[in-house]
């Protein structure tokens, strides 16, 4: 068996075309620029392009994008005052603090800072608790991201045995609250794994989709996955690769190709759900916009 490959890049290019029909639309009708403000603390190489990354995909989307960089000693008091004033500029309907923020500032807090109606990455508490509720929010955009992949592949979630390795705020529990939700792309039966979790394999061979977002390169091996299987790679770990100009390559949590000769259908990385979640970062700033100008 030959895995199907999800090609998050091309799934992804058809949201971002969607969204600019979209976004030209509203402004036709509203005068309303969707706007999306990037909040970047210190020099991070990997955060400077993912942010770089989401500021082109919103200018592709006719979405205007503005980066605010703070020096990576900035305080927390420095941040939480960028925030207030972004969350008074109504040039901006989305609000984003580029994650993981060096290890003194308290993430948590800058989060919970970001007004709701601008929490276009979908992790304030108050996003998150209307969304386990399965009331209308935004959704976190890497959850969102591979629901969407899913759906756009023709892998509904209802009825499927869904297993997810991985609980983080960021991806594992929203995903998991996601996935159940009685309502179109869920209805799913979810179980959530960890790097903890006795007999892992056990579990994850029951899977009909397999998600793995652990953060541990090539953790999932094939005899991880029963045959037939749907599988999803939310993981982007650098290794070290000589053979490469930069000295590393990215791999995710899958170990790809025995995987890939195993499964149904499998996302690549890179190229599989980083571009989707990017895509939903525009949808939920273009969505945010729309509720500005009701």
């Amino acid at each position: 068996m030959t895995a199907r490959i999800l090609n998050g890049n091309e799934l992804a290019a058809d949201l971002r075309s969607e969204a600019a029909w979209d976004t030209a639309e509203l402004f036709a009708n509203t005068g309303v620029r969707p706007g999306l403000a990037a909040v970047l603390v210190g020099d991070d190489p990997a955060s400077s392009v993912y942010v770089r990354n989401k500021c082109r995909a919103c200018d592709e989307a006719g979405i205007f994008s503005e980066t605010f960089q703070l020096p990576a000693d900035a305080t927390q008091r420095e941040l939480t005052a960028l925030i207030n004033s972004l969350n008074a500029n109504r040039a901006f309907h989305g609000i984003l603090v580029q994650l993981p923020l060096p290890g003194h500032l308290n993430e948590t807090d800058a989060i919970e800072r970001i007004d709701p109606r601008k929490d276009v990455d979908g992790l304030h508490p108050i996003s998150q608790g209307r969304m386990l509720q399965g009331q209308p929010t935004f959704l976190p955009c890497t959850p969102a991201g591979v629901q969407q992949v899913l759906l756009r592949s023709g892998y509904d979630p209802a009825g499927q045995h869904v297993v997810i390795v991985g609980r983080s705020n960021i991806v594992g529990k929203p995903l998991a609250a996601l996935l159940m939700q009685r309502s179109p792309g869920g209805n799913a039966t979810v179980t959530v794994c960890h790097t903890r979790t006795r007999d892992l394999p056990d579990i994850t061979r029951q899977a009909d989709i397999l998600i793995a977002a652990m953060g541990v390169p090539r953790a999932i091996g094939a005899e991880m996955v029963r045959p037939g299987a749907v599988v999803i790679d939310v993981g982007i770990n650098r290794v070290d690769d000589p053979s490469r100009r930069r000295g590393y390559r990215l791999v995710g949590d899958i170990d790809f190709e025995p995987v890939a000769a195993k499964a149904e259908a499998i996302t690549p990385v890179p190229g599989g759900i980083g571009p989707m979640t990017v895509a939903m970062l525009i949808n939920n700033t273009l969505h945010a916009a729309r509720l500005s100008a009701a």
